[in-house]
This record gives C-alpha cells, structure tokens and sequence, in this order.
C-alpha cells in the first residue's frame, strides 16, 4: 500500500473539525489589508532549517528515520555516491566525498549555498515510496540523486533563518501534496487536484498490484493529473506540439473566484511573465508553476489574464506605489527560487529578502503579513512523517517563516499546517468560503499571533 491506513477515518475526523465550533481568529487577524504569499521551490524543513534553535529538527530524528533502507528494506552500510544532475548523462559529484555515513550531512564544506547541486527527483509517487507509511526510511533508495538527498544547510544564519529568527517560524508545515510543483502549485490556489479522464495513455503512470511505481506519468491511472503537465493555454513550453498532451482549460474553484465574488483584488506575479507571454521565455522560467493559466477564467484572450496574471516587475511597483491588492501571491523566476539545479540557495533567499525589504519600507507594512513557504520539499529527506489526511498528501515539512508587525516576534509556531493554511487564513480573514474539506479543517496560521 503506498499510504498508511486510516486514511478514511482521518477524513471523517477532519470534516467532523470543520462542521464543529471553529478557533475564533486573533483581533490582528481582522487588522490585516494585505497577504502576501512568496512562494519559493524545493527544500523540506530539515535541510534549510534542521538546526534552527528551539525547532523540531535534526535532533529529534528517529532511528528509523535515520537508517536509510534500498527498496527491498535492508540498510545501507554507506550513502551511496551523490549524483549530479546538472550535466547530461548525470555523473557522480566530485565535490561530495563518497561513503559518507547513512547520515543526514552538511553540504556546505563540500557545496557552498552560493553553488548549485543536483535536482533530486520529486515526484508524485516516488514520495509515497519515500515516506514508506511513515517510516522516512527510503529517501535514499527512491531518489536519482543518492546521497545528496539527506544533505542540508543550516540556514539559521541565511536570510531565510535571519527572517525566522525575527518573526515565526513554523516548524510543523507540510506541503499540501505529494510529490512535484505543479499539483502543490494547484493545492496552492484550489485545494485540488486536477482530473484528466481524456489523458493520453503514454502520460499514464502504471501501478503493480501493491501499489508500488513500474512506469512513471505525469497522469494517474486513473485519472488525475499528480505530475508536470502543462496547460494548453499560453505559456507552455513550444516543444510540445501535440494538442493532446496539454491539459483542457480547468473549470474547478479556485482562491481567485473566491476572492472575484466578494470584490477583493488580488493578483500573481511571477518572475519573466511578460517575456513568456510574449513568446521569448527565459530559459528558467517553468510554465508549470503558473497555476491559474491553467484555468478557464484566466485562459487565453480573457479580460481576467491581463488583470490578475503579472509580472514580478509589477509587484515591486505595485508595492512603492501603495496600490499593491489585498492578496499577492510572488513567484520567483527559476534563477531566484531557489530550486537546485537553476538557483543558488543564498541568492535566492538574498532575493525573498529584497522583497520582504520592499514591503518593509513601504506604507503598506504596518497592516501586512507576508507568507514565505516552499512549495515541496525538492525530494529532500526529512525526519517527520506527514500526517495521514487524503490521497493527495499532504507531504513532507516544509520551510515556512511568517512574516509582520501583527504577529509574535522571535517564535516558533508548532502548530501543525499544511498549504492550505495559506488559504484558510485568506478565507478567514475576507470570510470567503473554504475550497475544500482539507483547507476547510486547517488552522488559520493563528499560532503566529
């Protein structure tokens, strides 16, 4: 079985949670006039923050945790030899002794946070696989990337670490799915999961009969879309050319009509929008973590695109200039993400910081709170096992630090959240009906007030 059991039961106890008597919000929850949500890429909890003072990290790992098992579950005597991505045919990373001890590693005496590393697979049933019904035993034997999957940063004195030193820092964030960016960019914005019942049988992943991985898709086979696939609206990518390879314009709910319904503005800005709309996309701009161009609302030609899909240029001037709506969510571009194998871990942090500065000097700052998470964990081991919810997830912790003059300063938050939280608190504070049953039964980040 790729999940553990219960799931239904835990289903039942949160739709119980949320027809119950709900947690009344903080007084500063109402004080709020904008949420920002800068949304970074591919870091779980224990490789940027696991030796973050007073936070549920590296320490309180578990033995089973720690004794990475191969797929047949018997123990590594060694890591094996980390690999290198980045070049094609991916070759062993000479920068990274090998036979180091099964044993998450410091990567920074080998691969400074200024370098890129090798893109560990995150993938929708490969993490299943990894977090083996809680076990988080086989991170190793379910990556492309051998050891480098249980190295980490300690990030406690990087910008990211410097913010969560200042404000909160929740420790107890999991992303909302298994798996890649695409289906957590989609948790993101709908609490959902995308049904393709017409895909392609050659984008179908296979299953044996316990449930375990014989051929990858970015399709379930039942269905659903839980890998990369890009929308047929524009921008996708050009070497895609078979009309039916690209997913059909979405019709599901998202945060965006929600927000639509009751006048409340709100827009995405992403990092080399306008050069990919206009048909010169930079090399690392990815399509797939533009989720709202999935949908019929925001498709080619509509008034709604123009309005509410942006450039990142424009939430810098939307912010200097006070005009900056209710709800902003910021995508990075590839370079500044933070993702492995196309951005430096310091840069990309160095860039989060540049945008919480802007904030911070702007008139907007005394009423804003500024969300800054990862949108899955890049394949990178933790030590945590994610809560048993759904089908989708979630998946395993993630970096989190919430950000404003309303909420505590210098704490940590061990509530436990997942990325619908983001939306929970949206929901709350503008009194928007929830999605779905998971962000319907999240708490509204109210442990960071």
């Amino acid at each position: 079985m790729i999940r553990r059991r219960l799931v239904a039961v835990s289903a039942v106890i949160l739709t119980i949670a949320a027809c119950g008597t709900t947690r009344r919000p903080p007084s500063s929850l109402a004080s709020i006039e904008h949420v920002i949500v800068i949304y970074q890429e591919n870091w779980s909890f224990d490789a940027l923050l696991g030796k973050f003072p007073g936070a549920n990290g590296l320490a309180g790992a578990s033995p089973t945790s720690l004794a990475q098992t191969d797929k047949q579950g018997r123990p590594y005597a060694t890591l094996p030899p980390a690999i290198d991505t980045r070049p094609q045919p991916p070759v062993p990373d000479a920068r990274i002794p090998a036979n180091l001890p099964v044993a998450p590693f410091d990567l920074a005496p080998y691969v400074p946070p200024t370098s890129r590393t090798g893109n560990p697979i995150h993938r929708f049933f490969q993490q299943q696989h990894q977090i083996n019904d809680g076990r988080m035993d086989r991170f190793v034997a379910w990556t492309n990337v051998g050891g480098l999957v249980m190295s980490y940063y300690d990030a406690t004195s990087m910008p990211l670490g410097r913010l969560a030193q200042e404000f909160v820092l929740a420790d107890n964030f999991f992303h909302a799915a298994f798996g890649g960016s695409l289906l957590n960019h989609m948790w993101l914005v709908c609490a959902c999961t995308p049904r393709w019942p017409e895909a392609p049988a050659d984008l179908r992943a296979r299953l044996d009969e316990q449930g375990l991985l014989v051929e990858d898709g970015e399709v379930s086979p039942d269905g659903y879309v839980v890998n990369t696939a890009y929308t047929i609206n524009t921008p996708h990518p050009a070497r895609i050319t078979d009309p039916r390879h690209l997913v059909p314009s979405l019709t599901l709910p998202t945060i965006g009509d929600r927000l639509d319904d009751k006048g409340i503005a709100w827009a995405w800005y992403a990092g080399g929008w306008n050069d990919a709309v206009a048909g010169r996309p930079h090399a690392r701009f990815a399509y797939h973590h533009q989720p709202f161009a999935y949908f019929a609302k925001w498709a080619d030609g509509t008034a709604a695109k123009a309005k509410h899909l942006r450039d990142e240029t424009d939430f810098l001037r939307d912010v200097a200039a006070g005009r900056l709506p209710a709800v902003a969510f910021v995508k990075p571009l590839g370079t500044e993400n933070e993702h492995p194998n196309t951005s430096e871990p310091l840069a990309g942090q160095q860039h989060v910081l540049e945008l919480v500065e802007a904030v911070r000097a702007s008139a907007i700052w005394p009423r804003t709170l500024i969300v800054v998470t990862y949108d899955e964990n890049g394949g990178r081991w933790d030590h945590v096992a994610p809560p048993v919810v759904d089908r989708w997830g979630p998946g395993t912790r993630v970096p989190t630090v919430i950000v404003s003059p309303l909420v505590k300063r210098g704490h940590v938050d061990h509530t436990r959240y997942d990325t619908t939280a983001i939306l929970k608190l949206i929901e709350t504070r503008w009194g928007l009906a929830p999605l779905g049953a998971r962000d319907a039964a999240q708490d509204a980040l109210t442990g960071a007030f």
